[in-house]
């Protein structure tokens, strides 16, 4: 199984280029409590957190989970933190991915995006820093840093299904969003299927089922026929992944989650 990480597509959207050499560490920044702040109407907030069942056909790969970290400071706003993690494989392939990002709690506006890959013995990282009043980005770990031309509301791959999670979604309708940091993969189309009952390992859900399409490779690209299920009521929780692929099919099934304290 030599592409377990296409499930990673569900996030990781684009393909990106070769990293260069890694950035410093950057300091964690102090937690602050979302009461305190001005922030955007959002279904989720400190301490979510969804776990998965990865499979390969059905044959059980692994696991991975995706949750709402904190809420930081990042450049003198608040963000909320995110992170998925995907660990898994068979004896002859593994990874151990990590994909975290950070959005302005008041616009969700993308301001950091960063990558930890473990992949069959190959270790990489890429970082990004994101400036929505500038619309530019800079890959801090490709040398020479260069600002590249971004979009005034940024979303990166992390943010994004955290963002749809915040709009109205009506069955047939198709939603386009110029909103991915890197302006040649807009617009990201949004399909809305049909609703349904759907069984994963957390319980029976009723589900609204959509279909994302981006302008790069991987599975949710035109020829991806990949579908998500978001429940179907004001949280849009993603409840399932499939994807249909040259080598295979491979999903994401909810066995568990866990609301923040206050929810």
């Amino acid at each position: 199984m030599k592409r377990v990480t296409f499930i990673v597509a569900a996030f990781a959207v684009s393909a990106f280029g070769d990293s260069g050499a890694q950035s410093a560490p950057v300091a964690p920044a102090p937690i602050i409590a979302a009461s305190s702040v001005k922030h955007a109407k959002v279904p989720f907030t400190v301490g979510e957190r969804m776990e998965y069942d990865v499979k390969f056909g059905i044959l059980r790969v692994g696991n991975a989970h995706m949750e709402i970290v904190g809420l930081d400071n990042l450049r003198g706003r608040p963000v909320w933190h995110t992170a998925f993690w995907v660990r898994g494989g068979n004896f002859m392939y593994r990874v151990n991915d990590v994909y975290e990002s950070w959005m302005d709690a008041e616009t969700l506006s993308s301001l950091r995006f960063v990558q930890e890959l473990e992949e069959g013995g190959k270790d990489t990282e890429r970082r990004f820093e994101i400036y929505p009043e500038r619309a530019i980005f800079v890959q801090t770990t490709k040398q020479p840093n260069k600002e590249e031309q971004s979009v005034s509301q940024p979303l990166d791959d992390g943010s994004f299904l955290y963002f749809i999670r915040t709009i109205p979604l009506e069955v047939g309708q198709t939603y386009d969003f110029n909103r991915y940091f890197r302006p040649d993969r807009n617009p990201v189309r949004i399909k809305v299927l049909r609703k349904e009952r759907v069984n994963v390992p957390a319980g029976t859900f009723n589900a609204i089922v959509v279909q994302p399409v981006i302008k790069t490779k991987g599975i949710f690209s035109e020829n991806g026929h990949a579908e998500v299920w978001l429940s179907d009521d004001d949280k849009h929780i993603m409840l399932q992944l499939k994807s249909k692929l040259s080598f295979g099919s491979l999903n994401l099934y909810l066995k568990s989650y866990v609301p923040s304290s206050n929810q």
